[in-house]
């Protein structure tokens, strides 16, 4: 199983920088020691995580909760702020204030709005994860203070500046205290490639993430602390592991721009690109998470329109159903499958599937329909257990699930993968992430 660095796993709590604390929670939770009490970044996603955060900050501090600062409105993040308020009434302080960015209401309204749709999505982007955890990591409440560009949050001891730094998302900050010069990057500082263009996500438009970098470059930062990962300390290290992404990200967008120039899809792009030599040859630009080939595709959707096929069978289509029907009919099932099964023993698992959907697409439960599925399976684990990006791998494990217990889409298991097998109460074996961990 390849690793992913982009998922949090527990460490023991740290000091990084006099007054300022890592804790570990939906990845590196941010304490900081102010004159009138602590300021954190994210409450975590409620749960075990968010009581073990507690007691994390805790051991180093009993001073009150000032504030909690949404690092960005996605799911988990700050499902916590009700343990965090309940744990400062029971101490006898009043409640922290919470701070986001201004955009954050607006990004939490919508995810009520499709909650079940966010749950799904998020039981196939996270297999292990459970339907009860989902649930928990989308009940965020709105932050009390919003901004646009800066909050300043005065203190004599240790000033903290809250900034917008539109990245991952459109609500992204992160946080400079200019007397020690130590910046938290928020989402727009991660442990391998900038997940821009994930499959289930929406537009994360590279050049505001690019512009982002470059104003974090212009603090002049001695310590920096990612989203997830370590610390980088010295301030030619924290220059390079933000110019380095920057600079990888430029090349890339004047690299698809020169092409889609010419007229090519998407696709054609992926396959066209030069390789990119020392620009990304960084530790940090692992495809651990984010993908080069996921950027390419959010870089054409910013410059045209859903239509990224070119192919007018995708402008106006028939229902799947009765499009699968039609091919089934125009070929020798029997033989689309056998030639599928040599492209697999050939070890081309992602031709196999180009010719498999032929006949694995087709509604009902014939005996060479249910093969073509089968094979349809067993090459989604075979590319899970070789594909480098996280988010791909997972959603290939997901849909092996499904096709496994015959169902072709989403919509023949709205309750998540796991439960087109196991019925609505089950929605995948509970992990280290239970109690809402999610990292969309």
């Amino acid at each position: 199983e390849k690793p992913s660095s982009m998922l949090g796993r527990y460490v023991e709590p740290r000091k990084v920088a006099e007054g300022i604390h890592i804790v570990s929670t939906q990845g590196n939770g941010v304490v900081i020691e102010t004159g009138s009490g602590l300021v954190i970044v994210d409450a975590g996603p409620g749960g075990r995580i968010t009581e073990r955060m507690i007691t994390d900050a805790r051991s180093l501090s009993d001073l009150p909760l000032r504030a909690i600062v949404y690092s960005h409105g996605h799911v988990g993040y700050n499902a916590g702020v009700r343990q965090w308020r309940d744990h400062e009434r029971q101490r006898g302080n009043a409640g922290p204030v919470t701070i986001g960015q201004a955009n954050v209401p607006a990004r939490l309204a919508r995810y009520r709005e499709t909650r079940d749709f966010q749950v799904l999505q998020n039981l196939h982007q996270f297999p292990r994860g459970n339907r009860a955890s989902m649930e928990i990591a989308l009940d965020i409440e709105d932050p009390a203070e919003t901004f646009d560009e800066v909050f300043v949050l005065d203190d004599a001891t240790r000033p903290i500046e809250v900034r917008a730094a539109p990245s991952e998302t459109d609500d992204s900050i992160c946080l400079w205290l200019p007397e020690q010069r130590v910046l938290y990057g928020g989402p727009a500082v991660i442990p391998g490639f900038p997940n821009i263009g994930t499959p289930l996500r929406t537009q994360r438009l590279t050049r505001r993430w690019t512009d982002t970098l470059d104003m974090m470059i212009a603090l002049d930062a001695e310590l920096l602390i990612p989203e997830f990962g370590d610390v980088v300390v010295g301030s030619d290290a924290v220059r390079s592991r933000l110019s380095t992404t920057a600079d990888a990200l430029r090349w890339l967008e004047a690299e698809v721009i020169s092409r889609l120039n010419r007229g090519m899809t998407d696709v054609e792009i992926i396959h066209d690109l030069p390789d990119p030599g020392p620009v990304f040859d960084h530790p940090h630009l692992a495809p651990s998470y984010g993908s080069p080939d996921y950027v390419i595709r959010d870089l054409v959707r910013e410059q045209s329109g859903w239509w990224m096929s070119r192919n007018p069978t995708d402008l106006h289509p028939a229902h799947p159903d009765a499009a699968a029907e039609a091919v089934l009919r125009a070929v020798d099932p029997e033989a689309v499958v056998a030639a599928a099964r040599a492209h697999f023993d050939d070890g081309e698992y992602q031709l196999a599937l180009h010719v498999i959907d032929l006949v694995a697409l087709a509604p009902g439960d014939d005996e060479t329909v249910v093969a073509a599925r089968t094979l349809k399976a067993e090459c989604c684990e075979k590319l899970a257990r070789q594909t480098d990006p996280f988010v791909s791998r997972s959603l290939y494990k997901s849909a092996a699930v499904m096709l496994r217990a015959g169902k072709r889409r989403w919509s023949e298991a709205p309750l998540g993968p796991a439960s087109a097998s196991s019925g609505p109460e089950s929605s995948g074996s509970e992990s280290s992430r239970a109690d809402g961990g999610v990292q969309p």
